[in-house]
C-alpha cells in the first residue's frame, strides 16, 4: 500500500505521502512517488462501481439513479475533505479525518444499501481506513462499511433468507480480507519507517565520522607542519639571531670572526628559503633533496658553530624517505637544542651507526645538560618523540646537570 507511516506516538496511523518538497531526501521511499498511483486506483475502483450500479438488473431505475448521483459526490468530497488529510503530515487523528469518514460513510451507505453492486467501492474505501486512523480504529470504521450496507439492504429490500447469508459471508471475508492486508501493510510501514529513521542515523553517524576524520587529519596535518617549521624554519631564525648577537659583539674586536659568521648567516638563510620552499612544495627537506642522509647530515653539522663531528658506522645505505626525514629532523632538532642551552663553547657530535635492520642516530653535546625528570621540556623533544613513534622508532634522551646531553633516537629499517 502507497503510503507513509507517521511514527510519533499516540496514535499512529498510515498516511499517504507528503509531496516530496517537504521532505528531506532520506525520508522517500517507494511510497512517497506513488500517491498519483492511489488517486487512479480509486478512480478506478469509483469506475467500476458506477458501471456495476448502472448495468445492473436489479432494483429499478430511479434507485440506481439515486445511487450514482450519492456515489458522484463522494469524488468531490474525496478530492476536497479526503486527499489533502491523507497528505498532511499530522500524526494525529483531528476531526478532520472522522469528519472526511463520516461524509464517505453517509454517501455511500444509502446507495450500498440500495443497490448490491455498490459494494464494490469498498475496495477503495478500506485504504482510506488505514490512512487517516490507527489500525483499531480503522478495523472499527471497516466493519461499519463493509456489514452497515447489508444490513441496510437486507431491511430495505426483504430478500430470501439463503441471500441475506451469502451477502452477510460476502461482507465478512472482505472484512477479514481487508483488515488482515491492512494491518500486515501497516506493519511493514511502520518497519520501513523504523528502518529508514536508523538508516537515518547510520548516514548522520557516518558524515560525523567523515567530519571527525576531517579535523582529526586537518590536526594531524597541523601539527605535522608545526613539527616541520619549528625544525627547519624557526631553527634556521633562531640560529641567524645568535649569528647577529656574534657579529654585534665581534665587529670591533674580532672582524675576521664576524666575517665568517656573516658568511654562515648567508648559508643558513639561504638553507632557510630552500627549506621554505620544500615546505611549500610538500617534497622531501632541502638538504635531503638529491643527496643521502649521511651527506645532509655531514652539510648540517658542518653549518653548526662550533662545526660539528659526525661518525658513520656500518654500511650507509638508501632508507625509505620517511626514516631519512626523521633522521635528519632528529639531528637538527638536537643540535639547535645545543646550540641554545649548552652553553658557549659546547662540543657536539654526532653518528649514524647503520646495521641489517635499524639506523641508530646519536647526538651528543659537552655542555651543561638537564634534568630530564622535570617537566618543562620543550616542544623540540615532544615533536622528536613523536616523529620517532610515527614511523615505529624510539627516542631517548639522558642527560644530567653539568654533563652534557645525549638524544638517541633508534629506527628499524625493515619489518
Amino acid at each position: 500500500m502507497s503510503a507513509d507511516l507517521q511514527v510519533e506516538e499516540p496514535p499512529r496511523r498510515m498516511t499517504m505521502p507528503m509531496p516530496m518538497a517537504r521532505r528531506g531526501a532520506r525520508d522517500i521511499h517507494i511510497w512517497d512517488r506513488t500517491s498519483r498511483t492511489w488517486d487512479f486506483y480509486y478512480a478506478a475502483v469509483w469506475l467500476a462501481t458506477l458501471t456495476g450500479v448502472y448495468g445492473a438488473d436489479s432494483p429499478e431505475l430511479r434507485y440506481r439513479i439515486a445511487a450514482l448521483v450519492l456515489l458522484t459526490l463522494m469524488v468531490p468530497w474525496y478530492l476536497l475533505a479526503g486527499r489533502p488529510r491523507m497528505l498532511s503530515s499530522a500524526a494525529d487523528e483531528d476531526t478532520a479525518a472522522v469528519r472526511y469518514l463520516a461524509g464517505v460513510v453517509l454517501l455511500f451507505l444509502v446507495p450500498a444499501s440500495l443497490v448490491g453492486e455498490t459494494r464494490v467501492g469498498t475496495f477503495a474505501l478500506a485504504p482510506q481506513c488505514f490512512m487517516l486512523l490507527s489500525p483499531r480504529r480503522a478495523m472499527a470504521w471497516l466493519a461499519v462499511i463493509n456489514l452497515v450496507p447489508v444490513a441496510g439492504w437486507s431491511l430495505f429490500w426483504r430478500p430470501p433468507v439463503h441471500l441475506v447469508v451469502f451477502n452477510v459471508l460476502f461482507a465478512l471475508v472482505s472484512l477479514a480480507f481487508s483488515g488482515f492486508f491492512g494491518v500486515w501493510i501497516d506493519r511493514i510501514i511502520t518497519q520501513s519507517k523504523e528502518r529508514a529513521a536508523l538508516i537515518g542515523e547510520l548516514e548522520a553517524s557516518r558524515e560525523e565520522v567523515a567530519r571527525l576524520s576531517v579535523e582529526r587529519g586537518a590536526l594531524t596535518e597541523r601539527e605535522r607542519m608545526s613539527r616541520e617549521i619549528h625544525d627547519t624554519l624557526a631553527q634556521g631564525f633562531t640560529s641567524l639571531l645568535m649569528l647577529v648577537q656574534a657579529v654585534q659583539s665581534e665587529l670591533d674586536t674580532d672582524p675576521a670572526q664576524a666575517r665568517r659568521h656573516l658568511d654562515l648567516m648567508a648559508v643558513t638563510a639561504r638553507q632557510n628559503l630552500a627549506e621554505a620552499r620544500a615546505l611549500v612544495a610538500g617534497g622531501a627537506p632541502a638538504d635531503l633533496d638529491g643527496g643521502s642522509l649521511p651527506d645532509a647530515v655531514s652539510r648540517l653539522a658542518a653549518r653548526h658553530d662550533p662545526p660539528a663531528a659526525l661518525a658513520v658506522t656500518g654500511e650507509a645505505r638508501p632508507l625509505p624517505a620517511a626514516l631519512e626525514v626523521v633522521a635528519l629532523r632528529t639531528c637538527q632538532e638536537a643540535l639547535a637544542n645545543a646550540a641554545k642551552h649548552a652553553g658557549p663553547g659546547a662540543g657536539v657530535a654526532l653518528s649514524l651507526d647503520y646495521d641489517d635492520h635499524r639506523l641508530t642516530v646519536a647526538v651528543r653535546d659537552t655542555g651543561r645538560g638537564f634534568d630530564p625528570a622535570l617537566p618543562s621540556q620543550g616542544y623540540g623533544l615532544r615533536g622528536l618523540r613523536a616523529r620517532a613513534a610515527e614511523v615505529g622508532g624510539t627516542a631517548e634522551v639522558v642527560s644530567t646537570p653539568g654533563d652534557g646531553t645525549t638524544v638517541t633516537v633508534t629506527l628499524r629499517s625493515q619489518p
